[in-house]
């Protein structure tokens, strides 16, 4: 169980800490954190001095949990100046230092503080402080240890959950559980216990496995007690469980092993308890169903335990948890299978084991038409075939065995042939990944032998303790055994006595035998069986004789010993072989049923037989059985058993008796003798006690039996094969046949026996081998297939005069030949460096029975390579492989020429070998020379088989030739020419690298530098030094100008003291002195300095995201203690990393310094470090940590001018764009109507902007949109309201009536938009026959009616109504006319006739378009007035687009005037606007420029316009 301690220190981590603020002073002094979270530092005094610190912890002690008994520690590691104290205290009570229980130590080594606990107690479990202590301040900080108690007492828990209420059953239950005085308590339950914990919720299935791996062989006596033990649990559990359900056993996976069951409580408070060996462990509760209660084991770590599970007491499920202990001997392995052919995996297991998992692909496979699963009969071998194999199949196959596992790749090879004519290919009889099943068979035996061993070791150890325990309970028993008889003979004598005394009152018992019941002795034995409550095993009850007459009844009951013992009921029959029947035996009272002891004793039936009798002993009934009868541990035989063996014939009477109840028999497992005693009743009858001898346990023998059996066999034919077997005994023999057959040993086959080991050995297999062979030994049998294969395969000699390696010459032929075996057909392929060869003019095959051959003609180099010859049929493949080596003359030697050396003296080359040698190694090299300027080569001959060359015979100054070739035994290659190579050409060094101030002095100054890359050709003679005053022109030369520097350093003398000098270095080779090399730094001729203190008002000026700005005030110089300083290195550590990280490679001279390429949020350690030519001053760290971001700023809105309402047209895009600045980086959000955004709207957010976007607005998404930008320093919220809508539908029909003179009221059905469109309104426009223009009438009506005025009689109107919002107008409904008849007098006019005349004309302009500038978003009107006849047509042109058919521009051409209205004017309608009239007279066109306004307008305004005329 846990037991936990509570945490006390305000401290710890994750607590607030009621503190004075940082630099605030309280009486106890100035509280601070750490940078270590959960540790506080209490500063003594206001100001440090200067280089010392409080303590602090750079790692604190953890919180702990573990188990009683393990050992633990606490660790800490503190820093300070000057070195703190470390001191350890506990909430409850005080640290009792001791050895044995706690101890602190110290490390020097990792500088760690150690609290150890050897032995962890529960008493220890703590809130535990660590303190921290100098002069100057002190750290403190918590940890807890919580302790894990080993065991777990029931009893305590129920009392600790009920209290003082404890129910009456529980109370009964615990005294039923509570230990007798001077009794052992064990944790752990006991072997019987445990088995029947396992069988109580055991499948059928696994009773009998379960039985012979505990040794119960008494299977009815064990079946009959777990039938009434369940019924017990039953009981128990119906209490508070109503029913159990979805049970699962112990299920294992790869890293898992689970026990699931889900219960039905009647009360929910109902405690539930979970063990493991006895010992309760955590339990775990789902928080998705309050009834389902889970306990996992999880890990690759598992244990053989028990499991079980109590509900307030009782014992609701048990389950035996055990891994097999196995493991694989032999793995599985890669197999190589070509299409529609078979596939096997086999592997060995260490110990035998009924099944394992396969796996497919991650896929769990099953017995099937494409798996085949096969175990063998030792279960030790496990096979997989893959049936007709596809590439789908191809990939890892893996075996699991209990918690082992091992996996192998199945490579299948597509059949190209089948594919390249596109048909499916044949199916394949023979079977990929066969291996040596004689090496499987020898492992497995080997494995057999060793699992066999590992059994009998075990059974040793058990028997062993078994017998420890027999003997301590033997000990108990027959000190119980001591006590019960004396106290049966105080009672009887008691009882003896009473009788006498009634007897002689002349009491009549004669009716003692009209009541009573039959005991049968067999049901009596089926009984006892039943009601055995703490054995395996059934007891029995023998009657000797009893003698009839008349007897008292007796009240004393014969019970047995604590140990499950009983006293056996011997009832005496008639002896001396009488054939008369006995009359029925009753009992008056028989209250106690005798109880059983635990080493069993034969029935009567057995005695029987024993003396030869040949009568039947009485069946004996007990009315009464209050107490059952106890089986014993170590078995029985029944009466009925014994009966068989005696062969009586003859059947005892019946007999009644008063009172058996006083007859009891005791046994003493080490008495081998029958003691008998008699009892004088008061009725003179005689009745003898017999004590009969212990019967030992009867071992059932299992006989012969298959160690390992057979395993199926491929044998080849002509080789050798064996089946081998092993039994139990290496004394029986046994029979092999073959298909049913016996067979013996002849010519090809040998029979042979080593111990218990059978042999069947088979000689040069022939065909005729192949069947199913079985081996028989006492009834049991083994059985095996062989298979005999004929694979091609080729005779050993040959094939190791075929693998020699073939060398032949160029153009000469080449023949590779071989004979086979195998059964045809037999596919022959030869192979020439991984190519497939086939019969070309250079390349012939021939292949008959057994004999193949290649020819190769015509060899050339390139045809070298490996030959292999491959063999196929339907048993599988044979390889064989040669190497061919065409022998040629060698190619030239490979350049560019090195110049190694080209001095006045001499000239040495070398150069790489010829890329092919033809096949043989390489002789000589051949080379020539000659002189530029001569035409002749002179000869140098034969240099040998290096690649390089030194020539001594030069001229200084002369240019050479070389040309160079190979020499081997096939002959000499092509030459090789170097280029023109000089003898002493002057070519100078190269600068060295620049010098390096080793150390200066006063007086001294040391000097180092490297050699030049570039020597010149020649080796360096050594080096020129030269020195500089700063602020002079001129260098001197150190060393004198005969004596040159040879080594690579040196030390100047020649040195002023206080003056600043520079060096510099220059190489000298045989040509002369090369480049001087860079400068050296200045150095002063001084002795070494002191290194610079630390800096001083070391602070952050600013910051951002990404950088750091800092700066400092430069450190005092103390003369002899700290001299001035040289430059900085500013150095950064990330918070989680403990390694400084310098900023900067070269010295700052500057008292400031950025910081770049930070993490943004990131926490970080900053530090300055001095530095001058004495070395690096001690750094100078900020107080606190630094994290990356600007200074804080509160979150404000940059954009001054931003829109509050927004119209978006339905099924386009709405796009917000907030810019803001806030520091450190906000929090934003977008709300819509105070709620978040939903997933369709996409927000954007970047460094100082967001950007809400929604791809395709709809009515739905109209609202109001809310931005909140909110950081540590404040919040800023802006909204904006988006309206979704398009252009509204028209209204309905419209309707007039004239409800009062001179008006008419205009009603119209709303718009269907109308509901959706809180913004949407009408405009009512009116037209009359006098004007025959529109004109708006009322605007911005919010309702369907509309009365208009001045309505005079005799004019016709019409009413025009439109639906606007946001986005527009809608189409007008129009009315019907309107007209007020008007009541006049007849007037006649006289009109004169008038003259026909012709009007026709072509079109012309009137009034031209005027230019227009309108600013966006507002209408724009124009027209122009014309005239022609007939009616011209006219169209309107944009940019030389016509516009006569785009709704979104109003065009109307009424008597000559032709008007084209645009409603909102954007930035797409700015262009070049044309009006063209046309008639059969002819042709005119006017044009204008529209211009937005805040657009760029064109110089050309003034002609913006024009008109064009064209006459036919």
């Amino acid at each position: 169980m846990w037991k936990k301690s509570k945490v006390t220190d305000q401290t710890a981590a994750g607590q607030k800490v009621n503190a004075p603020e940082r630099g605030q002073w309280n009486d106890k002094g100035i509280r601070k954190k750490s940078k270590v979270p959960g540790v506080m530092i209490t500063q003594f005094e206001a100001e440090l001095p200067e280089g010392m610190t409080t303590p602090d912890f750079s790692r604190k002690p953890i919180a702990i949990t573990i188990q009683e008994g393990k050992s633990t520690a606490f660790k800490a590691i503190v820093v300070g100046n000057p070195k703190p104290t470390i001191t350890w205290t506990r909430t409850n009570g005080e640290i009792v230092f001791h050895p044995d229980t706690c101890r602190q130590n110290y490390s020097e080594a990792s500088h760690e503080h150690t609290l150890e606990f050897p032995k962890v107690a529960p008493e220890d479990a703590d809130t535990y402080k660590c303190y921290a202590t100098n002069d100057y301040g002190r750290a403190v900080c918590t940890a807890v240890l919580n302790v894990i108690e080993v065991g777990f007492s029931k009893a305590k828990e129920l009392q600790k959950t009920y209290g003082d209420d404890l129910p009456d059953f529980l109370r009964k239950k615990l005294k039923k559980c509570a230990p007798k005085v001077g009794a052992q308590v064990q944790n752990e339950p006991t072997p019987e216990e445990k088995v029947w914990e396992i069988l109580m919720n055991a499948e059928k299935k696994d009773y009998e496995r379960i039985c012979a791996e505990y040794g119960i062989t008494n299977f009815r006596g064990m079946l009959k007690k777990l039938k009434q033990m369940k019924q017990e649990q039953d009981v128990d559990t119906a209490e508070f469980v109503s029913h159990i359900d979805t049970l699962k056993h112990i299920e294992e996976d790869d890293d898992e092993a689970s026990i699931n069951l889900d219960l039905e409580l009647k009360e929910l408070n109902s405690k539930i308890f979970l063990y493991k060996d006895g010992e309760m462990v955590a339990l775990t509760k789902e928080e998705c169903d309050e009834m389902k209660h889970s306990l996992k084991q999880v890990g690759k770590k598992h244990d053989s335990v028990l499991y079980s599970m109590d509900v307030q007491g009782g014992t609701v499920f048990t389950a035996d948890f055990k891994v097999p202990d196995v493991d694989f001997a032999i793995k599985l392995q890669e197999v190589k299978a070509d299409e529609r052919q078979d596939a096997l995996f086999v592997c060995v297991l260490t110990a035998p084991l009924n099944e394992i998992k396969w796996f497919g692909k991650n896929a769990l496979l099953s017995n099937g038409e494409k798996f085949e699963i096969s175990i063998s009969e030792d279960k030790l071998i496990h096979k997989l075939i893959v049936r007709d194999c596809l590439p789908l199949d191809a990939g890892i196959y893996a075996a699991v065995a209990g918690i082992k596992s091992c996996n192998a790749w199945l490579v299948v090879e597509a059949d190209k042939e089948a594919s390249s004519k596109g048909k499916k290919a044949a199916r394949k009889n023979t079977i990929a990944g066969l291996g040596d099943d004689e090496y499987l068979l020898r492992t497995a035996k080997e494995q057999q032998e060793k699992y066999q061993k590992e059994m009998e070791e075990r059974l040793e150890i058990a028997k062993k303790a078994q017998s420890e325990r027999d003997a301590a309970e033997e000990a108990t028993r027959l000190e119980a055994q001591a006590a019960k008889k004396r106290s049966a003979e105080t009672k009887a004598a008691a009882n003896a006595a009473a009788k006498a005394k009634k007897a002689e009152e002349g009491v009549d018992e004669s009716a003692s035998f009209q009541v009573g019941a039959h005991v049968d002795v067999e049901e009596l034995s089926e009984g006892n069986e039943e009601a055995g409550q703490n054995s395996l095993f059934m007891e029995t009850v023998e009657v000797d004789k009893v003698t009839s007459g008349d007897s008292p009844p007796r009240q004393d009951k014969v019970k047995g010993n604590d140990h499950g013992e009983e006293t056996a009921v011997k009832q005496k029959g008639e002896r001396c072989g009488t054939k008369e029947k006995r009359p029925k035996v009753k009992t008056v009272d028989a209250e106690d049923a005798a109880v059983g002891n635990d080493l069993g004793e034969k029935t009567a039936k057995q005695k029987s037989e024993k003396l030869g009798k040949k009568e039947i002993a009485p069946k004996v009934k007990f009315p009464d059985e209050e107490d059952p009868a106890v089986g014993n541990h170590h078995g029985e035989e029944t009466a009925e058993q014994s009966s068989e063996k005696s062969g009586t014939k003859e059947n005892c009477p019946k007999e009644k008796i008063g009172d058996v109840t006083d007859t009891h028999v005791e046994s003493d497992k080490g008495d081998k003798e029958e003691e008998e005693e008699e009892v004088q009743p008061p009725a003179g009858k005689r009745v003898r006690i017999r004590q009969g001898p212990l019967i030992e346990e009867t071992i059932i023998d299992p006989g012969v039996h298959f160690l390992i059996g057979l395993s199926d066999c491929k044998a080849i034919i002509g080789e050798e094969a064996e089946l081998v077997c092993k039994l139990s005994s290496e004394d029986c023999e046994g029979i092999w046949y073959k298909d049913g057959g016996e067979i013996k040993s002849n010519e090809g086959m040998t029979i042979i026996k080593e111990g218990s080991y059978h042999k069947l050995k088979l000689h040069k297999v022939p065909e005729e081998f192949a069947g199913k062979y079985k081996f028989e030994a006492d009834g049991r049998k083994t059985e095996a297939l062989v298979v005999v294969e004929d694979p091609p395969r080729f005779d050993p000699e040959e094939l190791k005069t075929f693998i020699t390696p073939f060398t032949v010459k160029k153009g000469h032929k080449a023949t590779f030949k071989i004979s086979y075996m195998g059964r045809e057909p037999v596919k022959v392929q030869w192979f020439l460096e991984g190519e497939e060869l086939s019969d070309e003019a250079n390349i012939k095959l021939e292949t008959s029975d057994g004999y193949t051959r290649l020819l190769l003609i015509k060899l050339q180099r390139k045809d070298s390579g490996e030959v292999k010859l491959k063999l196929k049929n339907e048993f599988g493949i044979a390889e064989a492989l040669t190497e061919l080596i065409v022998l040629d003359k060698p190619t030239p030697p490979m350049g560019p020429v090195e110049i190694v050396e080209a001095s006045s003296s001499a000239i040495e080359i070398k150069w790489r070998p010829p890329k092919d040698c033809g096949g043989c190694k390489i002789g000589n090299y051949i080379l020539e020379r000659q002189q530029v300027g001569r035409n002749t080569w002179k000869k140098v001959g034969l240099i040998g088989p290096l690649a390089k060359y030194r020539d001594l015979d030069v001229d200084h100054g002369r240019r050479y030739c070389y040309r160079i070739r190979v020499e081997t035994e096939m002959g000499t290659s092509e030459l090789m020419e170097t280029e023109d190579i000089q003898a002493g050409t002057k070519a100078y060094p190269g600068p060295p690298s620049t010098p390096k101030v080793v150390s200066a002095f006063k007086d001294c100054i040391n000097l180092s530098w490297s050699a030049p890359a570039n020597t010149g050709g020649t080796n360096i003679l050594g080096y020129n030094l030269e020195k500089r005053k700063k602020g002079s022109n001129l260098w001197g030369q150190v060393n004198s100008p005969e004596e040159m520097i040879r080594a690579k350093g040196f030390a100047v003398k020649d040195v002023v003291e206080g003056m600043e000098y520079e060096f510099r270095v220059a190489a000298i080779n045989n040509s002369g002195a090369g480049e001087f090399s860079t400068p050296s730094e200045f150095v002063f001729a001084r002795d070494p300095k002191k290194p610079p203190g630390k800096a001083i008002d070391f602070k952050v000026t600013d910051s951002s995201y990404t950088s750091l700005c800092l700066s400092w005030i430069k450190p005092k110089e103390i003369k002899g203690v700290e001299d001035e300083a040289k430059g900085y290195f500013v150095e950064i550590r990330p918070a989680e990393n403990t390694e400084w990280n310098r900023c900067n490679s070269n010295l700052v001279t500057t008292n400031f310094f950025t910081v770049k390429n930070m993490k943004s949020m990131a926490m970080y350690w900053v530090r300055v470090i001095a530095v001058n030519d004495g070395g690096e001053g001690e750094p100078q760290e900020l107080n606190n940590y630094i994290l990356a971001m600007p200074p804080p700023v509160r979150p404000r809105f940059t954009d001054t001018k931003i829109k509050s309402f927004m119209v978006v047209q339905a099924g386009n895009s709405a796009r917000l764009t907030m810019n803001f600045e806030a520091s450190p980086w906000p929090e934003v959000k977008w709300l819509k109507d105070d709620v978040p955004v939903t997933k369709t709207v996409t927000i954007s957010n970047a460094e100082g902007t967001s950007q809400l976007l929604i791809p395709s607005a709809e009515r739905s998404d109209s609202g109001v949109y809310t931005i909140v930008v909110k950081n540590i320093v404040g919040q800023e919220t802006f909204s904006i309201e988006i309206r979704v809508t398009d252009e509204p539908k028209p209204p309905g029909p419209v309707e007039m009536e004239e409800n009062v003179p001179g008006t008419v009221t205009i009603s119209w059905a709303p718009s269907p938009d109308e509901k959706r469109d809180d913004r949407l309104h009408y405009m009512v426009m009116k037209r009359d026959s006098s004007k025959r223009t529109w004109n708006t009438v009322a605007d911005h009506i919010f309702n369907n009616k509309f009365t208009a005025c001045n309505i005079m009689p005799g004019r016709e109107y019409r009413f025009r109504v439109y639906a606007k919002n946001d986005m527009g107008s809608s189409k007008p409904t129009e009315s019907q006319k309107w007209l007020l008849p008007i009541k006049k007098e007849k007037f006649t006019v006289n009109m004169p006739r008038s003259k026909s005349c012709n009007l026709q004309c072509p079109p012309k302009f009137l009034v031209p378009l005027k230019m227009h500038i309108a600013p966006q978003g507002y209408e724009c009107y124009m027209s122009c007035a014309l005239k022609g006849d007939p009616t011209p047509h006219v169209t309107w042109l944009r940019d030389n687009i016509s516009l006569n058919t785009n709704t979104n521009y109003y065009i109307s051409n009424t008597c000559g005037v032709c008007s084209l209205l645009i409603l909102r004017v954007g930035s797409k309608d700015t262009g070049e606007y044309k009006v063209v009239a046309e008639n059969p007279m002819g042709r005119a066109e006017c044009s204008t420029k529209l211009t937005v306004r805040g657009k760029y307008l064109p110089e050309d305004i003034s002609t913006g316009f024009g008109c064009i005329e064209e006459n036919n």
